[in-house]
């Protein structure tokens, strides 16, 4: 029996949903809104990242569960989106963005393998590593870099500025919309929006672990403009929205815990970014990837706190 056009899509949405863990198709579409909002390549490779990431994994058989919540697609969703940022709209990095999700889907099985007897997630790694790798390959080949590696942060174009309140508000949605690598701070707004309508829970921790990073990265002194651009918050969105309620039971000592990931993923953030600068400075969600993974890790020996 043939399954409907619309519930071979669905897969489809849940990944551009599961970027931010919710497999809610509601939060799925208006993050697909968000995308376009934010330009119509970043919708439509985010798209396209998505689809070839689902496909890849249903057509070599990939626990048909996994699929159906998005949770094979939401890696091609980033690659797509980095991969127009950091390349350029060509068929060149169309075709890049095909290549790039189905290693990506491959990688994303590998991973699995290997950290599921450990009870830890791929989250975002296999996509970390696929633009990481092609990021440091770029040079090499004339036709994919095309004179251009993404814009540079902000701190690169503007001098010093102070931190004005509404540069604390803008950057607050900004810190939301960077984990789509959208840096205005209307696309935020609709981010939050799509997870308020999947997880309230999830909408308070973004909101609160967005500004509490911006304010870590001030209080340590990074530039205010890069502050101002979400560049330190997003990071610390993805950790808190983990550790808070997604793998660890929601407690009061759970949220602290959430507080000092994400703190910690702030601090991190600084640090990959001077380590890619050479290359760059391309952080991605290094941070987020390598500080849920500890945190993760440890919990099995924290009697106060429990996994999902």
């Amino acid at each position: 029996m043939r399954r409907p056009p619309l519930s071979a899509l669905l897969p489809v949405i849940r990944g551009v949903g599961q970027v931010d863990f919710m497999a809610s198709y509601w939060a799925g579409i208006l993050f697909i809104v968000a995308l376009f909002v934010g330009g119509w390549q970043y919708g439509m490779f985010g798209l396209l990242g998505s689809g070839v990431a689902t496909l890849t994994a249903y057509v070599f058989g990939a626990a048909s569960d996994r699929v159906r919540l998005g949770l094979e697609g939401f890696p091609g969703t980033l690659i797509g989106v980095a991969f127009v940022l950091y390349f350029g709209t060509s068929w060149v990095t169309m075709l890049l963005t095909i290549g790039g999700c189905i290693g990506g889907s491959v990688l994303t099985s590998a991973m699995n393998s290997v950290l599921t007897p450990y009870s830890l997630p791929t989250l975002t790694a296999p996509f970390c590593v696929i633009t990481t790798v092609m990021l440091l390959a770029a040079s090499s080949f004339r036709h994919v870099a095309q004179g251009r590696i993404g814009p540079p942060p902000p701190s690169a174009t503007r001098g010093a500025i102070p931190l004005s309140w509404n540069e604390v508000w803008q950057g607050m949605f900004r810190g939301i919309g960077q984990v789509f690598f959208q840096d205005k701070w209307y696309v935020g707004l609709i981010f939050l929006v799509g997870l308020l309508m999947a997880s309230r829970v999830a909408a308070a921790a973004a909101v609160l672990s967005s500004l509490f990073g911006m304010f870590v990265a001030w209080a340590l002194g990074a530039p205010a403009a890069d502050v101002a651009a979400g560049l330190y918050g997003y990071n610390a969105v993805l950790t808190a929205m983990a550790l808070c309620g997604v793998f660890v039971v929601l407690s009061p000592l759970g949220v602290l815990f959430a507080v000092i990931g994400a703190a910690s993923a702030t601090a991190l953030t600084a640090a990959i970014t001077d380590f890619f600068l050479p290359f760059g400075g391309h952080t991605l969600t290094w941070p987020f990837v390598l500080v849920t993974w500890v945190f993760l890790a440890a919990i099995p020996v924290l009697s106060r706190l429990r996994r999902t």
